[in-house]
């Protein structure tokens, strides 16, 4: 008789155990349900997440392209003009809104030495940069590059041609 009561213990023992294993295999296909929402809602939400910033981006690059980015000056100088002025606060009220940089390309005509035409065209990339700062964009966001005549809008040698080269470009 000893060993029915063995027997009945071993029995609630293996009993109880199944019926754990049974508890834990509907509560890890529940778990694995939930898990797998809680996948499939992350994913979504990436997605949506991802569409969102491109939209954004394009929208951002639109906004940009409506925006002028090249600003002429008079010969030998690099004065900011008053319509440069109006187009450069656009440029810098949509730069205020975004965090990216930009680079600031000072170019020159053809007439005069290659190193005062190099040194004419960052005293114009430096005229865009400083009225920029001025009015709230950091430096760190600006990045200044003189290409003097080496890179011609215009090819010629005439008043028109030479007008278009003495620029400055922000990309």
């Amino acid at each position: 008789m000893k060993s029915l009561p063995s027997a009945g213990k071993a029995l609630s023992v293996i009993f109880a155990v199944i019926w754990m294993v049974g508890c834990a295999s509907t509560d890890s296909g529940q778990q694995s349900a939930e898990e797998a929402a809680a996948a499939r809602a992350a994913e979504a939400a990436a997605s949506e997440q991802a569409a969102a910033e491109a939209a954004a981006a394009k929208a951002a690059k639109e906004a940009m392209a409506s925006l002028e980015s090249v600003f002429y000056f008079d010969f030998d100088q690099s004065v900011l003009t008053a319509q440069t002025r109006a187009d450069l606060d656009a440029q810098i009220a949509y730069l205020k809104s975004s965090t990216g940089s930009i680079r600031i390309e000072g170019h020159a005509d053809e007439r005069g030495t290659r190193e005062y035409n190099m040194a004419l065209g960052e005293r114009r990339a430096k005229a865009i940069s400083s009225y920029m700062v001025g009015n709230g964009i950091p430096s760190y966001r600006l990045d200044i590059v003189s290409y003097g005549e080496e890179r011609p809008a215009s090819y010629g040698s005439g008043e028109s041609a030479w007008a278009k080269n003495r620029r400055v470009e922000i990309k």
